[in-house]
Formats: structure tokens, C-alpha cells, sequence
């Protein structure tokens, strides 16, 4: 069986992260899955060439504009030169476009909901269904997105979960490491990944942390990511007084910061998945996390890591300095994390239950 996969690229996030997992994998296993990018340009690059480094043939089409007739023709040329059984879209862009695509070639089609997009509850649910006309399957990322869905309108019989998988945490070196910016061995250090936009809400972390620096100085936090919110963020550190405690680090790869962290932090407003949880529990990390969407599934509240109300920067700060200041915590909560992630979420699971629902999209 012959699978196109199709997201816009603009880097490497967590969907872009789940499909250099699952794409391999799938081709492990006798689906000749194939890519094509809808390039949205910025940090594209990464992504295609993780690709090739995994052996993924893919192809590439300009995307630029949000509605473009010319976009349209490149992705059904595209996709009528591949010749797939299956047309699998990821996101948005590739959900209007594959979806068009299967239509006038006649190919079934499959969509994987990646989060529980707020402007889905919105006018736009109605241009959705209509893109999601025909659909073999809708595969959501956690049961928090499926039901998500649902209320959004989509029909519930065809759509399924299938969490993230991922076997182990990132593998490539840090461009920046904790030594590089003055983190002292030894120094408490919470590291936090993602991008820098509301949903994220490093906003509140940063008050929390603030609160944990007071009682512990020595206490470093570092934040990889990039986003609009950049400027905003450094000037909040600025005013909490936090110059030298923590740090926006920009695109860096986590590598060397999750080997080096104490606890991991993820502040999220709402979360379809996030697989930097799933790279912080096979780091063998703590995690600190609020109790929103999709985070219950993954994080375990007082087995695999503490979870809190969204916004609740107390509470936050409260979670983080009890486990900083608690090594022998730590490593239980860790280690149990790490034993959840290996058991629940293998690139294994996740493709034998993608399989399957190709097996019947094509039926």
C-alpha cells in the first residue's frame, strides 16, 4: 500500500516530530509511505532533511498563501504524480488541499487532528465538515482531541485515537548546551520546550518561577522554543528580576538540556498531545504540567509527575520547589515516567494502530 502523507512545513513541532517517527516506522513495515510538503519556508529545511536522513521520499510545493488555486493544482499534480492508495493529511493546510486532491482523484483519504483548535468551535467547523466530506477515518492524537472534535461537529464513528509514539528522547546534539549559558553543575534547572505563544502560556511559568528562585537563587530556567511572544517574555523576565536565572533560548535542540534538567515544566493553556512530555517521562524526568486536555492521559498526578490548574502559577511554584528540593522524589516520580512511556506510547503501538486504519479507510 502506497500512503501520501501531507502537512505545511515550517519546522520541526510536534507533528512534525510524530510523523519522522511514524513514517519510518511504517515503511518498516511495508507501507510505502511517502511525504509531501506543503513548504511554508522559515525553518522547512530541518524537517526535510530529518527526512531524507530516515529514508522517506518526499516532495515539495510552495505554500503560501491560505487560499490559492494555485496551491490546489500543485498539491493534485503532486499527489496524481505519486500515485498513492491513501492520502493522509495532517493540520489544516494539507487537511483543504489533500482533501480536494481526493476528491477530484478520486484516492480515499484520511486526517489526523493534531489539537483541539479553539477556532474549530467557530464559523470555520462548517468549512471543515465540508473538507471532511468523504473521509475514511479521522484519527485524533488523544481523547481529549477526539471529543474535542465530536463537539466540534465531526462524525464520531469515524473518528479514533491513537496517541503519539516515541521509543526514546532526542538523539541530536544541543547547538546550545546549559555550560554554554553559565549553568553551574548542580545548579537546580528547569527546563521548559516549546513554542512561544499563548496556548504555552510561559507567562505563568515565569511568575511561578519566579516565586522558586526567591526560595531557591541558585535555581536556573531555561525555555526552547521561538514564537511572537518573544519580546513580551523577555521583558517579563526583566521586570521579575530574573536576568541570569532564565533563559530564552531560542531553536535549540533539547538534547543536552533534558540530560542535564531536574524537572520538567509544561505550562500549557490547552494541549492536543504534546510529545515533549513523551521526550521529558524517556529522559527520565519529573514532570510538572497543568491539568488540561490531553496532559491527564500522558502524565500521571503523583506517580509520573504533579500536575496543576492551568494558570495556578502557586501552584506551580509550589510543584516545582517540592521537587527540586526533593532528589529522592525525583528520581521515583522519573522512573516511573520513563516505565509509562516505554509501556504506553511505542512507535509500535502507534503504527500497528495506524495500519489498521488504513486497512479499513481503503476498504
Amino acid at each position: 500500500m502506497r500512503v501520501l502523507h501531507s502537512t505545511k512545513v515550517q519546522g520541526i513541532g510536534g507533528a512534525e516530530q510524530h510523523l519522522l517517527a511514524l513514517l519510518p516506522a511504517l515503511r518498516d513495515r511495508g507501507i510505502d509511505a511517502r511525504f509531501l510538503s506543503l513548504d511554508g519556508g522559515l525553518d522547512a529545511e530541518r524537517f526535510h532533511e530529518a527526512l531524507e536522513e530516515r529514508g522517506v521520499p518526499y516532495e515539495r510545493v510552495s505554500c503560501g498563501a491560505d487560499a490559492s488555486p494555485r496551491l490546489a493544482r500543485d498539491v493534485i499534480r503532486a499527489t496524481r504524480r505519486a500515485r498513492p492508495d491513501l492520502i493522509h493529511t495532517h493540520m489544516v493546510h494539507a487537511d483543504v488541499y489533500g482533501s480536494v486532491a481526493a476528491h477530484v482523484l478520486r484516492t480515499p483519504f484520511v486526517s489526523t487532528r493534531h489539537n483541539d483548535d479553539r477556532y474549530l468551535l467557530g464559523p470555520f467547523r462548517h468549512v471543515d465538515r465540508t473538507f471532511m466530506h468523504g473521509v475514511g477515518r479521522i484519527v485524533a492524537i488523544s481523547d481529549a482531541v477526539r471529543d474535542f472534535h465530536v463537539r466540534a461537529g465531526l462524525p464520531a464513528d469515524k473518528l479514533v485515537t491513537i496517541h503519539y509514539g516515541l521509543d526514546e528522547p532526542p538523539r541530536v546534539p544541543s547547538e546550545t548546551t546549559p555550560a554554554d549559558v553559565g549553568v553551574r553543575p548542580g545548579a537546580p534547572l528547569v527546563v521548559a520546550v516549546g513554542r512561544l505563544i499563548e496556548q504555552k502560556d510561559h507567562a505563568t511559568l515565569l511568575r511561578a518561577f519566579a516565586q522558586v528562585h526567591e526560595r531557591l537563587p541558585d535555581a536556573r530556567l531555561a525555555i526552547l522554543g521561538w514564537g511572537r511572544l518573544e519580546g513580551a517574555l523577555r521583558a517579563q523576565i526583566g521586570a521579575l528580576g530574573l536576568d541570569g536565572a532564565a533563559f530564552l533560548l531560542g531553536r535549540v535542540e533539547p538534547r543536552a538540556w533534558l540530560e542535564r534538567a531536574d524537572v520538567f515544566a509544561h505550562t500549557s493553556r490547552w494541549e492536543g498531545f504534546g510529545i515533549v512530555l513523551l521526550e521529558a517521562m524517556l529522559a527520565g524526568l519529573p514532570v510538572v504540567a497543568t491539568r488540561v486536555s490531553a496532559i491527564p492521559e500522558i502524565v500521571v498526578d503523583g506517580k509520573t509527575g504533579v500536575l496543576t490548574a492551568s494558570g495556578d502559577a502557586d501552584a506551580i511554584s509550589a510543584a516545582l520547589t517540592e521537587l527540586l528540593e526533593s532528589p529522592a522524589r525525583r528520581a521515583e516520580l522519573g522512573a516511573a515516567g520513563r516505565r509509562r512511556a516505554l509501556a504506553e506510547f511505542s512507535v509500535a503501538r502507534m503504527t500497528e494502530r495506524t495500519i489498521a486504519v488504513y486497512e479499513t479507510a481503503v476498504r
